[in-house]
């Protein structure tokens, strides 16, 4: 093996070796997923209007109302409870852009929504979407969403995750 030249790091071991591999390997991987949009657990794209498989059918002709057992009644959870009619008026809209399919004011409604907390009853992976809340005045995204299953079943947050209640559609 030649010497190696002045100012270049070698691995002297196959351990050593495999580990600059791996490592670059990671990295790329972690480029690949930054510029394709992606985080490791959402599997949604970042297409902006792009209707999720959990938003496809809600409430469209012909669906079953996103029922997860065909009986025709949304899930429910133990989690307190919140009528439609007494969310504020920026979260009935998210509702209604939900049930049309969007289109949606940020890249990142639709996606997926991990429950990394574990406060909304536990469901696969890739069960639960995202949707923001316009805050009025907010120079972000805000700390208010709404999260829809597949099943139907609909959550409200206020502080960006911390807490939620079930929404009772209809009243």
């Amino acid at each position: 093996m030649p010497p190696p030249r002045a100012g270049m790091p070698v691995a002297r071991t196959p351990a050593a070796r495999l580990a600059v591999v791996v490592l670059v390997v990671l990295a790329l991987v972690a480029i690949w997923l930054i510029v394709s949009g992606r985080d490791s657990t959402s599997g949604a794209g970042s297409t902006p209007g792009a209707r999720s498989s959990a938003t496809s059918s809600y409430g469209q002709p012909g669906s079953s109302g996103g029922t997860e057992s065909g009986s025709g009644a949304t899930p429910r959870s133990d989690l307190p409870t919140v009528a439609e009619s007494q969310l504020n008026a920026q979260a009935r809209r998210t509702l209604a852009l939900i049930r049309s399919g969007g289109p949606y004011p940020y890249d990142q409604d639709g996606r997926v929504f991990t429950n990394r907390e574990r406060l909304l009853p536990r469901q696969a992976s890739g069960y639960y979407r995202e949707f923001t809340v316009v805050t009025p005045g907010s120079p972000d995204r805000g700390a208010r969403r709404i999260i829809a299953g597949d099943g139907g079943d609909l959550y409200y947050t206020d502080d960006h995750y911390a807490s939620f209640r079930q929404i009772e559609e209809g009243t």
